[in-house]
């Protein structure tokens, strides 16, 4: 019998650009997973709230695979504090796409607090189990904030208290989130599986750097990457405050490339206030914002780079490392989080102390001045990676799901892990 599963993305959908203020990693993550898992015979149903009405309801998505657009509320995007309160609509709608298609699911594998919230809902009136994973804490990201806008609302962190004590599985990427997990919302240590976020080692691989830089049309210079939201939290401040620290060979100083950024987000937000720290540092001809790329161009800038730098302050994985070093591209990141446990440091890259700049300028500056290094850690970086590949990451889902749904067993012989 074929497993069917219904997972819930509920703010953002997994077919979204990635660029904007709603979409990220997990974006990936769902997705990813989800073709994976129809690659190897699991139905899978992922549910979001339609945010345009004139999508398709219904997008394949691969085999065995599609999206499910559902209205929740306006069909327009919204803040995600204000989706709480049609996640009884979102799960109504839901059920009544289960009836209409005459299906019946084994298991809700719900992603982030919104769609925890309406996965209980939905995990009781079946009967069947709810695996969540978080992939950020409120709690964690409240300890970090550094201002009180950065800071989640109290909803959210009551929400997740409860999704955490009434989910019958908690995904944990990292053991570092299973002990944030037990530390801060006193999950039940037995409930919690570890399971990675992954790459895709086909899109991402290495190449020749030189080649890189001249598609990209840039000079051969020493390049510094940096790809995120450009977010407090993600400690890009740090990292300007590094630039003019760094020690370059011979009279070259690195130009430090910024990708990402909210596409659907104002200028005069957060974007603006770096900008005036580039001015005041100086740093006006050595740090070029470019704006969220595809992921086809994205894979050339980390071929391209000598380093990605990750400043954040906190992380719960870091999917843009795996990215990385799945290009032989070394990372230089913040010692936070599920970062501490993607990077070796001093083997694939370093670990350095959030929001030291020159500790982290000093690391930038040994990976710059040999060339040796650079090779060795970039090349530890891809074997390293590739232990990451989506398809193992989905074997391991679906063993997961095998733990409350025996039928989940038949398709482990179809996991392309190898």
């Amino acid at each position: 019998m074929r497993l069917r599963v219904a997972v819930l993305s509920v703010h953002t959908c997994p077919l979204a650009s990635l660029g904007g203020k709603e979409t990220g990693g997990m974006n990936v993550y769902v997705r990813e997973v989800a073709r994976a898992l129809g690659r190897m015979g699991v139905h899978v149903d992922v549910f979001t709230r339609s945010q345009n009405p004139a999508i398709p309801r219904v997008v394949p998505m691969g085999p065995s695979c599609r999206v499910v657009h559902l209205p929740a509320g306006p069909e327009a995007p919204m803040p995600r504090e204000e989706v709480h309160a049609y996640l009884p609509e979102f799960a109504a709608h839901v059920e009544a796409f289960r009836q209409r298609e005459g299906l019946a699911y084994a298991l809700v594998h719900a992603h982030y607090w919104l769609s925890g919230v309406a996965g209980l809902g939905l995990s009781a009136r079946w009967g069947v189990p709810l695996i969540q994973m978080f992939h950020t804490l409120g709690r964690l990201k409240n300890r970090v904030a550094r201002s009180p806008e950065e800071r989640e609302p109290p909803l959210r962190v009551t929400e997740e208290e409860r999704i955490v004590h009434g989910a019958d599985r908690l995904v944990a990427s990292n053991v570092v989130e299973r002990a944030h997990l037990v530390w801060y919302y006193r999950a039940p240590t037995d409930r919690i599986r570890v399971s990675p976020c992954g790459v895709d080692v086909e899109l991402f691989r290495p190449m020749d750097q030189r080649e890189a830089k001249a598609a990209l049309g840039l000079a051969p210079v020493p390049l510094v990457l940096y790809v995120g939201r450009l977010q407090p939290i993600k400690g890009l401040e740090t990292l300007l405050e590094a630039v003019p620290l760094v020690r370059a060979p011979g009279s070259e100083a690195p130009l430090l490339l910024v990708i990402g950024g909210d596409a659907d987000e104002p200028e005069n937000g957060h974007l603006a206030s770096l900008r005036e720290r580039v001015a005041a540092l100086g740093l006006e001809g050595r740090v070029r914002f470019l704006g969220a790329q595809p992921q086809e161009r994205l894979k050339l800038y980390y071929a391209a780079a000598e380093m990605t730098v990750m400043p954040s302050y906190y992380e719960s994985f870091g999917m843009v490392a795996l990215e990385a070093m799945a290009c032989g591209n070394p990372v230089i990141a913040s010692r936070v989080g599920g970062l501490a446990t993607t990077i070796r440091d001093g083997v694939t890259g370093y670990l350095v102390p959030e929001g030291d700049a020159r500790v982290l300028a000093d690391r930038m500056s040994a990976i710059l001045e040999d060339e040796g290094l650079r090779r060795r850690l970039g090349a530890a970086a891809v074997r390293r990676a590739r232990r990451y590949r989506w398809p193992c990451v989905a074997e391991a889902v679906c063993r997961l799901y095998a733990e409350h749904v025996p039928d989940a067993r038949g398709h482990l012989h179809r996991a392309r892990c190898r």
